[in-house]
C-alpha cells in the first residue's frame, strides 16, 4: 500500500516554518562571520600577535578555516541523524552548540593573558562552530523545501539562504557600531566581545521560534515508508553510504555549484576587510560599512532571485550571477581602488547582488537533487566540502596573493576561475525545477 503523502501546510504555517528557519540561520550566520570579521580586525593582534599586520591576519585565517575543516564531519553526523529522525532536532542541537561556541569566544583571555592556550582554545571553539554550521545549512533549507509546494520552491527555500546576509549584516553592523562609539584602544581592549557575548541572547530567541515548528511531512511519509519496509524484514544501508554508492554524481554537481558562490561571497565580505585596511590604508568603518550597506541589499534580494528560478528555472539564474561574477572579479577591484567609500559601496553591492542569483536558487536547486532518504545527507555533503575547497582558502589564498604580489589582478583571477568553474557545472547539470521531492528518482 502506497504511503499517504501530507498535503501542502496554509500559507501561515509555511511562514511560520520559513521565519523559524530564517531566524535561526541568521543567527548561526551571525557566530560565524563574526569570527571572520574579527580575524581580519582584532583577532590578529590579541591571538596571533607577530611583527608583521598581514602574516597575524594570514594566521588568523587559518584558525578560520579550520571552522571549515569541520563542516563536512558536521555535515555527515548531522545528516546521518536528520535523514534518521527529522530535522527539526537537529536543527535545535545544532542552534545550542553554535551559539554556545560563540558565547564562550567572548569570554575567552588573551594570548597576552594565558599565551599560547588563548589560540588554541579558540581554535576549538571555532571547530565547534564548523561542526554545527556543517549540520544546519541542509537541515534549514530541507525542512523549507518539504513543507513548500513544488510550484514556488524557489522562493520559500531561498528564504533560509537570506539568513547569511542577515547574519553578516548583523555581524558587521554591531561591529561597525561598537567601531564608530568606541576609540580603537577600548574596541580592542574589550569592545570586541560584546558582539560575542550577545549571541546567547539571540540564540535564547532563535530556540523560542525554532522548537515550535512541525516535522516535514515529506520526511514523515518517507520515515514511516522505510518503517513498514523494515517491518518486513527490508534493509537499509547508511544514508551516507547510500549516498556515495548512489548519488555520489549529485554530490560533486552541488560542491561545483556552490564553488564560485562560496569563494565570491568570502572575497566580497571577509578579505575585502583586510584588503581596504590593510593594503589601502582606509579606516575599517570604509569596510564594515559598504558590507554593511551591501549585505541589506543582498538580503532583500536573495528570495527576489529564488521567485525568478521558479519560473525560469534554477539553472538560468544562477548562471546569470555565475557569468555575472566571472566578469565583475576585475571591475571590482578596479573600483575598490578608487579608495572612494560610496565606490567601493556600489562595488559590494553589485558583486552580492551577482552572488545571490547563484545563492537564492541554490537550496531548491540541491534539494531537489537528492531523493528524501539520503537528502540531508547528500545537500550536507556536497555544500559543505565545497566549502573546505572554496570559502575555507578563499581568504587565505587571496592574502597570500595580496602578500606576494601587492596587486588586486591576481586575487580576481582567481575569483573570475572560481565563477567559471560554477558555470560549466550549472552547464551540465539537468535542470530541477518543479520535481515533486516525495518521488524517487530510481
Amino acid at each position: 500500500m502506497a504511503t499517504p503523502v501530507a498535503a501542502p501546510p496554509a500559507p501561515s504555517n509555511i511562514k511560520r516554518i520559513v521565519a523559524a528557519s530564517l531566524i535561526g540561520t541568521t543567527i548561526e550566520w551571525y557566530d560565524f562571520f563574526l569570527y571572520g570579521s574579527a580575524a581580519a580586525l582584532v583577532f590578529n593582534t590579541l591571538f596571533f600577535p607577530t611583527s608583521d599586520p598581514l602574516v597575524g591576519t594570514l594566521i588568523a585565517f587559518v584558525t578560520y578555516a579550520i571552522g571549515f575543516a569541520a563542516r563536512p564531519l558536521g555535515g555527515i553526523v548531522f545528516g546521518h541523524f536528520g535523514d534518521k529522525i527529522g530535522r527539526k532536532k537537529l536543527l535545535v542541537l545544532s542552534l545550542l552548540m553554535m551559539g554556545g561556541a560563540t558565547f564562550a569566544m567572548g569570554l575567552l583571555p588573551t594570548y597576552e593573558t594565558i599565551g599560547v592556550w588563548a589560540p588554541i582554545l579558540l581554535t576549538v571553539l571555532r571547530l565547534v562552530q564548523g561542526f554545527a554550521l556543517g549540520g544546519e545549512w541542509g537541515g534549514a533549507v530541507l525542512i523549507v523545501s518539504e513543507h513548500g509546494g513544488d510550484r514556488h520552491r524557489g522562493f520559500w527555500a531561498s528564504w533560509p539562504q537570506a539568513g547569511a546576509p542577515g547574519g553578516n549584516l548583523l555581524a558587521t553592523g554591531v561591529l561597525a557600531l561598537l567601531a564608530a562609539v568606541q576609540s580603537d584602544e577600548a574596541f580592542q581592549s574589550w569592545g570586541w566581545r560584546v558582539p560575542f557575548l550577545l549571541s546567547g541572547l539571540l540564540v535564547v530567541i532563535g530556540l523560542w521560534i525554532r522548537v515550535s515548528v512541525s516535522e516535514s511531512p515529506v520526511f514523515l511519509a518517507a520515515q514511516a515508508k522505510a518503517e513498514a519496509a523494515a517491518a518486513e524484514g527490508a534493509k537499509e544501508e547508511a544514508p551516507v553510504v547510500e549516498v556515495f554508492r548512489r548519488s555520489w554524481r549529485e554530490v560533486l554537481a552541488a560542491i561545483g555549484t556552490r564553488f564560485g558562490e562560496n569563494i565570491s561571497y568570502y572575497i566580497l565580505t571577509s578579505f575585502l576587510l583586510v584588503y581596504v585596511t590593510v593594503h589601502l590604508g582606509l579606516p575599517k568603518s570604509t569596510a564594515l560599512n559598504a558590507v554593511l550597506i551591501g549585505s541589506a541589499v543582498h538580503f532583500v534580494t536573495i528570495p527576489l532571485w529564488g521567485a525568478l528560478s521558479d519560473r525560469l528555472g534554477r539553472r538560468p539564474v544562477t548562471l546569470i550571477g555565475s557569468v555575472g561574477m566571472a566578469v565583475w572579479a576585475f571591475v571590482f577591484f578596479g573600483l575598490v581602488d578608487s579608495g572612494s567609500f560610496t565606490v567601493i559601496t556600489l562595488a559590494v553591492t553589485a558583486g552580492l547582488l551577482l552572488h545571490g542569483a547563484m545563492y537564492g536558487p541554490q537550496a531548491a536547486f540541491i534539494s531537489e537533487m537528492f531523493d528524501t532518504k539520503v537528502r540531508y545527507s547528500g545537500a550536507s555533503m556536497g555544500s559543505q566540502l565545497a566549502s573546505i575547497l572554496a570559502g575555507a582558502l578563499a581568504p587565505i589564498i587571496a592574502v597570500e596573493l595580496l602578500k606576494e604580489y601587492d596587486s588586486s589582478v591576481p586575487i580576481a583571477v582567481y575569483l573570475s576561475v572560481a565563477a567559471v568553474v560554477t558555470t560549466i557545472t550549472v552547464a551540465v547539470t539537468k535542470e530541477t525545477l518543479g520535481r515533486d521531492l516525495t518521488r524517487s528518482r530510481r
